[in-house]
């Protein structure tokens, strides 16, 4: 039974198992690698050649053989005699005798009877004197000594990426050097996003008693871009009239998979989206701090709709609770949670009874052996402007009372 049975709130996981459940996957689209920056992968990536392609120097040098040198020292250095030179992108492989060695450059593939680079720098003459006889100085460490070997990080056919992650520049990169040139990703979800509220204008409009700047399509077009979405339709709608309804058509008509509405969810006499759409979300209240009126359905085409706090903090804190592990199981990711850390608090804080909280936090990493937890704002759900400030959540669970300075916190990164 949930904590509090009988208050009339459900657990935070109540509401998101409801959610995912409700989430369908999306068809997926073959792109090249350059498309495929931002996107979530749908099929393992199997590496088409093998990871390094040939056996290839790890260092500007000689490639000996190791027999050769395998004593060689300042007191009893070895001699070697020069009979090629080996630039990266060579298809040379020349024979080595034994006494002789080929200059080599990083990259360049090692000849078949090499089994040893010897660096520059453990020669006598070094690159000014490396064509002609050498001087060997040093012995490599072992037979191999500074050859990448074919293969050693992936052979054909090997998982390179699995299926589920985010790609980005580090993943491209892996496809590239695997001979990959296109990747199977999750269609971008289509999202729309509507504000509420007869009081709202646009952000730098004259302000009329009683109007605030708009800010949080702002918020939230921004949240659905960095959670791989593409925003298709923005719209603000009065608090009277059929606006939820004629937003949800404009969506639809636009292909958008989701809805976002913020504001007009909660126990006012002037809620639109309440009032309007009750036939199509369940309107919940929700055990957490901000955030606790939340709605949510789905129109009879499948569009998901989401029922958003107006408060900035609570829609923000709403929308990384809820809508954004609906975004990414549509894309089929395999995470859905943003990383934790476990950091102290900075100092001491309220935390509401019963519910889990989710305050806004800098983190201090002045002293580099400890980060802290350091509060945003001074909780309220209408501040924005400390909102802007936070790089973190830290999220307090329903049954701690208050939270002390230096108290161990869970703390969930947003940038």
């Amino acid at each position: 039974m949930s904590r509090g049975a009988g208050d009339g709130l459900i657990d935070i996981e109540e509401h998101l198992a409801t959610v995912l459940e409700a989430t369908p996957a999306l068809d997926t689209v073959d792109v090249p690698l350059a498309a495929a920056l931002g996107r979530t992968l749908c099929e393992d990536v199997r590496a088409a050649v093998d990871i390094p392609v040939f056996d290839n120097s790890a260092m500007d040098g000689f490639s000996v053989r190791f027999d050769d040198v395998a004593v060689a020292s300042p007191a009893s250095p070895a001699r070697l005699r020069v009979v090629a030179d080996l630039p990266a992108g060579t298809a040379l492989d020349p024979a080595l005798a034994p006494g002789e060695a080929a200059r080599i450059m990083t990259g360049a593939p090692v000849p078949s009877e090499a089994t040893a680079i010897v660096p520059f720098e453990d020669t006598a003459g070094g690159l000014a004197d490396s064509l002609g006889d050498i001087t060997v100085l040093a012995a490599p460490a072992r037979a191999g000594a500074h050859i990448r070997r074919r293969g050693e990080d992936a052979v054909i056919g090997d998982v390179v990426l699995p299926a589920g992650i985010l790609v980005g520049a580090l993943q491209v990169a892996a496809a590239a050097a695997a001979g990959v040139d296109r990747l199977t990703v999750a269609r971008m979800p289509r999202v729309a996003i509507v504000s509420t509220g007869s009081e709202l204008v646009a952000p730098g409009a004259p302000l009329e008693r009683g109007q605030i700047p708009e800010s949080n399509s702002e918020l939230l077009a921004g949240l659905a871009v960095g959670a791989g979405a593409e925003v298709v339709l923005r719209a603000s709608v009065s608090d009277d009239g059929d606006g939820p309804r004629e937003a949800i058509t404009a969506a639809e008509a636009l292909g958008a998979d989701l809805v976002v509405f913020t504001g007009g969810v909660s126990a006012g006499a002037y809620e639109p989206v309440k009032n309007t759409l009750g036939d199509r979300m369940a309107f919940r209240r929700v055990r957490m701090q901000p955030g606790k009126p939340q709605g949510f359905g789905r129109t009879p085409s499948g569009t998901m709709l989401f029922g958003l706090p107006g408060n900035p903090v609570s829609a923000a804190v709403s929308f990384e609770v809820f809508v954004r592990p609906a975004l990414l199981r549509m894309q089929g990711r395999r995470d859905l949670r943003r990383p934790v850390l476990r950091l102290p608090a900075a100092t001491a804080w309220r935390t509401p009874p019963g519910r889990a909280q989710y305050l806004p936090v800098t983190i201090d990493r002045s002293d580099p052996g400890t980060w802290r937890a350091v509060p945003a704002t001074s909780g309220g759900s209408h501040l924005a402007g400390g909102l802007g400030r936070a790089e973190a959540y830290a999220v307090v669970p329903a049954e701690v009372g208050r939270v002390d300075a230096g108290d161990p916190v869970d703390v969930m990164l947003i940038t």
